[in-house]
């Protein structure tokens, strides 16, 4: 892994005067996660170009495989934007810092997700807003989705990401740290099996207003679930 950021790094510096978004950072994160053991399966099409990309949260790796997929950024808690090597790693493939936790700024987070969908390339958001024990969804916040009132031309597709039999055994959920988690994760011996669905993309009434978009992502994301 460290040797994949450091290739990493001087290739994205090298390539981030001639090409934007950065080509750099999304496979970064793809080859980071075949290392940790994550492997990959398609079901459905991304939609290409700008995209706004709305999944169920099970684990950090879910990070690695979306944008491994799909070239995507994310909107991520600012807990995050404190770590300083983190945040720096982030700002190279334009992660869309939020609180979440402070409804007074839901104004400036709107409009940084904004400003993110004007660098015309894919964006992804946790609605759930944390991870869950990958059983069902928790309840999907949509203050967000207001942001794309003034992008009606971009398709909005959910995702759903499966890890099977060992979804259990990935997920990030409870009162564990992340460092822990992660290096639960990095211990196993089997390889970490994900199939990531690419479910059709909202159209006709789910898409009249933020709250019937986070309804519609959320009960096309448990439809698809096995049961």
């Amino acid at each position: 892994m460290l040797a994949a950021l450091v290739l990493g790094v001087i290739f994205y510096y090298t390539l981030a005067p001639f090409i934007r978004p950065n080509p750099v950072p999304p496979r970064f994160l793809a080859s980071t996660g075949a290392i940790a053991g994550l492997r990959v399966q398609v079901r459905g099409t991304p939609c290409p170009g700008r995209a706004f990309f709305l999944a169920n949260h099970v684990s950090w790796l879910d990070i690695l495989a979306i944008a491994g997929t799909t070239g995507s950024a994310f909107v991520a808690h600012d807990g995050l934007a404190g770590i300083g090597p983190l945040r720096w790693l982030c700002d190279m493939n334009g992660t869309v810092f939020v609180a979440r936790h402070d409804r007074r700024s839901i104004a400036e987070q709107v409009e940084a997700v904004r400003r993110s969908m004007d660098d015309d390339r894919a964006l992804t958001i946790f609605p759930e807003g944390t991870t869950s024990d990958g059983t069902g969804t928790l309840p999907f916040k949509s203050s967000l989705l207001s942001a794309l009132t003034n992008y009606r031309d971009v398709p909005i597709q959910p995702i759903r990401l499966d890890y099977g039999k060992d979804t259990q055994e990935i997920a990030w959920a409870g009162e564990e740290s992340g460092l822990k988690n992660a290096f639960r994760i990095l211990a196993r011996l089997r390889p970490v099996r994900l199939t990531v669905h690419f479910l059709a993309p909202l159209s006709g009434d789910a898409l009249a207003d933020r709250k019937r978009m986070a309804a519609a992502a959320r009960a096309a994301i448990d439809i698809t679930a096995p049961r």
